[in-house]
């Protein structure tokens, strides 16, 4: 049976990512039964508003999504696709693992962690205004409810995955009140889970330690800036935003999408390295139940970065995102 699932193709690289993605998913023998739905800068140019209400129709239908990247303006314009798609459906977690891919040669090795980031409140619920001329005011929510399921979403999934330790990053040696409460509940669900390390790091301790040690970690949690900032400077400790899998999970669905942008710089040339979607892919082949055709996708996919006979431009190769595709979609026949 097909699986039903919404796909937002996305824009800019969006489109071209997306297509390969499901040219590969195909090879995978795995049915899908897509429900294609347009946003931002596509849907606009059709004449449609940004976000049209059929997307959030889709994903409470299907209950799943596949997206590509959806660019947001820069001070001003309309307000962040991303952000309003997992606000409007309460998508709380934000799930990002980084692990090092073969064949991709970074200054670290042995790096394993998954950072889950709050994803509907903090600075980030939207919430700001002009006091008076010349000055903007935005206000940080953290809440009792966002905190606990966030912190127990994260032990689950250590529990989940056989992860030994969770690390709760805050500011709350400053913000006393606002990150006070986030660490009190996740100490609170800590007590939840008594046979997983835990421990509290300061966010910009944390920074430092991530680029000094960063096989330390297991599962880090917070809130949902810190987030933002420290899962693209995780992908960087792996290769960059290119080969770094997301997903945005709540009660009533979850979307799959890779955390780098639109890049427009090279829409339409064919260029863009689809491994962070097909990642991503792997991690809705897992959410689906779909096990061991995720398993074989990330093994293809290991293969193929670690020949190193077809790369894409960003890791230092000429293929474009096409014959990466053909490249995989060989390895997984084989």
């Amino acid at each position: 049976m097909a699986h039903d699932v919404t796909l937002i193709p996305g824009d800019g690289i969006g489109t071209e990512i997306t297509a390969a993605t499901l040219r590969v998913l195909e090879a995978t023998g795995v049915e899908f039964a897509w429900d294609r739905v347009e946003v931002g800068e596509i849907s606009l140019a059709a004449g449609g508003p940004v976000l049209p209400e059929a997307v959030y129709d889709s994903i409470r239908r299907t209950g799943v999504a596949l997206k590509g990247p959806v660019a947001t303006p820069v001070a001003g314009g309309h307000r962040s696709v991303n952000v309003t798609i997992r606000k409007t459906l309460d998508l709380y977690a934000c799930v990002r693992p980084v692990r090092n891919l073969p064949g991709i040669k970074t200054p670290f090795e042995g790096v394993d962690l998954t950072i889950v980031r709050e994803n509907t409140e903090g600075l980030y619920s939207g919430i700001e205004h002009m006091v008076t001329e010349g000055v903007a005011e935005s206000l940080k929510v953290i809440t009792h409810k966002g905190s606990t399921r966030i912190a127990r979403y994260a032990f689950e999934y250590a529990r989940k995955k056989g992860i030994g330790k969770v690390t709760a990053v805050h500011k709350a040696n400053i913000m006393k009140v606002s990150d006070g409460l986030f660490l009190e509940c996740v100490r609170a669900v800590r007590e939840d889970f008594p046979e997983i390390d835990y421990n509290e790091l300061i966010v910009d301790n944390c920074a430092m330690q991530l680029v000094r040690w960063p096989q330390q970690f297991g599962v880090l949690v917070m809130n949902n800036l810190y987030g933002d900032i420290l899962s693209d400077l995780c992908a960087g400790l792996i290769g960059g935003l290119g080969v770094a899998p997301g997903a945005n999970i709540g009660d009533v669905g979850a979307i799959f999408e890779p955390i780098h942008g639109t890049a427009p710089d090279i829409a339409g040339k064919g260029w863009a390295n689809p491994t962070g979607m097909l990642l991503s892919a792997c991690m809705l082949l897992d959410h689906l139940g779909e096990d061991a055709a995720a398993a074989r996708l990330r093994a293809s996919l290991d293969a193929v970065l670690e020949a190193g006979t077809v790369r894409t431009r960003d890791l230092r190769g000429e293929a474009g995102t096409e014959e990466f595709a053909d490249a995989l979609i060989a390895a997984l026949a084989g």
